[in-house]
């Protein structure tokens, strides 16, 4: 069993900087999708990163060995790279319908259906805090859509057709979820992402268009490179808190990331208003999207928190 080293606050610092990489990563592909479709971004981005990380693996000679995957492992290897490859592309269909905060709250949903799937995928416990933090996180999404609640449930506008397909990029990353986690028991997590993200590549290569990156303005150029190393420093930092930091705690952190766009959207659109365009939203959404962070903080903390929660108890008993 993996022990923290102790160093909470370079593991908690790692973890804000990945909130913060992942929290402007959908201002910056709102600006290139403008020129370029989702499914080329989307190989650029996972060509690039997975070619990096195979120039790394093979420095340091630790290329992956596909012999002990063996055929259980195969499928649960294409299992991921179609989950990873249809939650990048459906993620920016949605993100070409919606702002970046409304996609990048929505979203959130995704470690939420995580959780519930391993309570059936691998009988894992579902604590009362954790029911109590997903009952905030539902709340919070009924206030954040206050304002078009009534589009939502009874037209298919272009705003519920976002919020629909960016629904189905978390549901589909559910898949990505559960079979990594799997392969985590043969591949450590850089042999893992590296084979996931070339295949995913090769998987959409037919469909890629790399000329749309011609039409890019050096603006939107830099912002495609930057969006391209933004996955692959992002998770580095993530794995890397993971072993300084308890991952209940990493996992509450990156709750915030939807704060974070919502934080970078709003100073970004004061400074290039012509650029960037401000959330339409009330302060009514605004609470919600701070109850959905809290929601994801607590379903993420809910199993330590009841643990700590019964030593107490024990403690004060014996005591008596």
């Amino acid at each position: 069993m993996h022990i923290s080293s102790g160093r909470w606050l370079y593991g908690m610092l790692l973890a804000l900087l990945t909130a913060v990489l992942w929290g402007v990563l959908p201002i910056k592909l709102k600006q290139v999708l403008q020129v370029m479709d989702p499914v080329t971004v989307t190989w650029y981005r996972l060509l690039v990163s997975g070619s990096i990380l195979l120039a790394y693996l093979a420095a340091s000679r630790r290329l992956p060995r596909f012999r002990p995957l063996g055929k259980k492992g195969g499928w649960l290897l294409a299992l991921a790279i179609a989950g990873l490859s249809g939650n990048y592309v459906l993620y920016l269909v949605g993100l070409n319908l919606l702002s970046p905060g409304t996609t990048q709250l929505v979203i959130q949903v995704a470690p939420i259906l995580l959780l519930i799937s391993s309570l059936f995928v691998f009988r894992e416990r579902f604590s009362l805090g954790q029911g109590i933090g997903l009952l905030v996180l539902v709340l919070g999404f009924l206030l954040f859509f206050n304002q078009r609640l009534g589009e939502l449930l009874t037209s298919l506008s272009q705003y519920t057709a976002g919020v629909l397909t960016v629904l189905l990029a978390a549901f589909v990353w559910t898949f990505y979820g559960l079979a990594q986690k799997q392969l985590l028991t043969v591949w450590n997590s850089l042999q893992v992402m590296m084979v996931i993200y070339l295949a995913c590549a090769l998987l959409l290569t037919p469909w890629a268009m790399p000329q749309q990156v011609l039409q890019l303005s050096p603006l939107q150029g830099w912002l495609l490179l930057a969006c391209c190393l933004n996955t692959l420093v992002a998770y580095g930092a993530f794995a890397e808190a993971l072993a300084h930091w308890e991952a209940s705690r990493i996992s509450a952190t990156l709750a915030i990331t939807p704060l974070v766009t919502f934080g970078s959207v709003a100073l970004a659109a004061s400074w290039w208003p012509d650029f960037v365009r401000p959330e339409q939203i009330n302060g009514i959404a605004y609470g919600g999207a701070v109850m959905v962070v809290l929601g994801s903080a607590l379903t993420a903390l809910g199993p330590s928190l009841m643990a700590r929660l019964r030593t107490r108890r024990a403690r004060l008993t014996a005591q008596l």
